[in-house]
């Protein structure tokens, strides 16, 4: 049986959302360094070593998009977060490719 597949949304899209002020968890997986260097306003921090452990944080209502420097860590996440049964998607491209202001 082949594997579910991670839902997805391009940075254009939750850029969109966020806009319009959807209500979304956007959550950052990559590391502190990384975040220090320039991150979505609205994003939280929670590395994704530290996912499992902080899960309790994030709320099961409301969509959660994850987001990492190239979409590889988020892809991860959001798989894992999928399996526990948020809705959950994977920013493609990550931060590389994220068109909005990023603050430091």
């Amino acid at each position: 049986m082949a594997e579910q597949g991670v839902k997805e949304i391009t940075p254009q899209e939750l850029l969109e959302k966020l806009a319009a002020g959807e209500k979304v968890q956007v959550i950052d997986v990559r590391e502190l360094e990384e975040w220090n260097a320039g991150h979505i306003k609205q994003a939280k921090l929670i590395p994704l070593g530290f996912l499992p452990h902080r899960v309790d944080e994030l709320d099961k209502e409301t969509p959660v998009v994850l987001v990492c420097r190239s979409g590889a860590r988020s892809h991860m996440a959001t798989q894992y977060l999928q399996e526990l049964g948020f809705d959950a998607a994977n920013m493609v491209g990550g931060m590389l490719a994220w068109p909005g202001e990023t603050e430091a």
